[in-house]
């Protein structure tokens, strides 16, 4: 439980202190089996974090992509996102991107797939990387 604290910390502070969402972050998913955490860590705790599930369609996505604001500008994000394309990337991997993000998504292989939407007062895009073998 101390590593799903550590999860929720990072995730609050980013999300809901630094850029004001107006919704509850943790959700059902977070203790869902198969949901898998993913993250960078130093003395201080949690540097920067992912999260990926599969839903009851079996699409894959990453999201909750977060970095501490001592640790940005480093790339650690970017890291997390290689990896996950490493380990997953043979299957499509869906997001829902802040929408000001589209464009670093895009980097990664991601193509928007819909409208812009709300979602906890923040802009957001719908994306999804197709698979590869």
């Amino acid at each position: 439980m101390p590593e799903l604290h550590a999860i929720w910390t990072i995730r609050d502070v980013v999300f809901a202190v630094e850029q004001r969402c107006d919704a509850p972050d943790p959700d059902a998913l977070d203790i869902t089996p198969g949901t898998q955490h993913v993250w960078f860590a130093d003395e201080q705790g949690i540097t920067s974090y992912i999260r990926s599930y599969v839903d009851a369609d079996g699409l894959r996505h990453v999201g909750r992509v977060c970095t501490r604001r001592d640790a940005r500008g480093q790339g650690l994000s970017g890291q997390l996102m290689r990896h996950a394309i490493a380990w997953w990337g043979h299957e499509p991997i869906a997001i829902g991107a802040q929408a000001y993000l589209e464009q670093w998504y895009a980097g990664f292989g991601f193509t928007v797939t819909g409208p812009h939407y709300d979602d906890a007062g923040i802009d957001h895009v719908p994306m999804v990387r197709a698979g590869s073998l």
